[in-house]
């Protein structure tokens, strides 16, 4: 494992992650010829992943749209995906949009005419067909709550997991938080005293509700609780300070 990097293994691929990011993402920035604006809660998704922004009248983004060359990339959209649990490095991801946009009587529609998903990992460029044709992670909408209440209601069960993790990547850990959790698997944060790493846990199959997810996690804690265990976080932390 190297810090800095996640394990996206056994993940959702790059059209199926950015159309997640892009369903539960509170902001939007857009660049136009109008300038640079933020929207908070104005926007909606529709089926094909067109994005249907609400923006009052004076805005200068209104008018650069009805003057624009229709099919032009008249505008880039950015969204980041927040980490719900506060970590070191919250942004898991950011989304780009580069397209243009039809004004209609209610909203504003862009168009995307090229996507570009930034993970850890690096930056990969979204076929159009594919993220079209993608749908969010079906734990999207409840992730912020299902992390929160994992990290906050149950630390002791976070700790166990540390227990699948290769004790060489909790050398010098001082914290350990969930940092990401969709159907095929629960990503860990391992931070230490000035850097950090992310560490993957693989469902043994996908889960696409709350319930199946509640089972998943039972599974793990299971093999948990067969497994080794490594030096104790407390110890850890000690090993780390010296």
């Amino acid at each position: 494992m190297g810090d800095e990097q996640a394990a996206w293994a056994a993940g959702p691929g790059a059209a199926e992650q950015a159309r997640s990011l892009l369903a539960v993402a509170w902001s939007c920035m857009v660049t136009a010829d109008g300038g640079r604006e933020e929207f908070v809660g104005a926007h909606a998704v529709a089926d094909d992943g067109r994005v249907l922004l609400h923006v009052p009248e004076d805005s200068a983004l209104l008018t650069a749209a009805i003057c624009a060359p229709r099919g032009e990339p008249a505008a880039v959209l950015e969204f980041a995906d927040v980490a719900p649990v506060p970590v070191r490095g919250r942004i898991r991801a950011r989304l780009w949009m580069a397209g243009w946009f039809a004004p209609t009587d209610e909203h504003l529609v862009f168009h995307p005419t090229r996507v570009v998903l930034r993970r850890p990992s690096g930056a990969v460029v979204v076929d159009l067909d594919e993220f079209a044709a993608a749908r969010p992670d079906p734990l999207a909408g409840a992730e912020a709550g299902l992390l929160t209440h994992l990290a906050d209601a149950h630390p002791d069960a976070v700790e166990r997991l540390t227990r699948l993790v290769e004790p060489e990547s909790l050398h010098a850990a001082t914290r350990v938080q969930p940092l990401a959790v969709d159907r095929h698997g629960l990503t860990l944060r391992i931070e230490r005293a000035r850097a950090h790493g992310d560490v993957r846990l693989t469902f043994h199959a996908p889960a696409d509700d709350v319930a199946e997810l509640t089972e998943r996690i039972h599974v793990l804690l299971a093999q948990a609780a067969a497994a080794s265990c490594p030096r104790t976080l407390q110890r850890q932390r000690a090993d780390g300070d010296r």
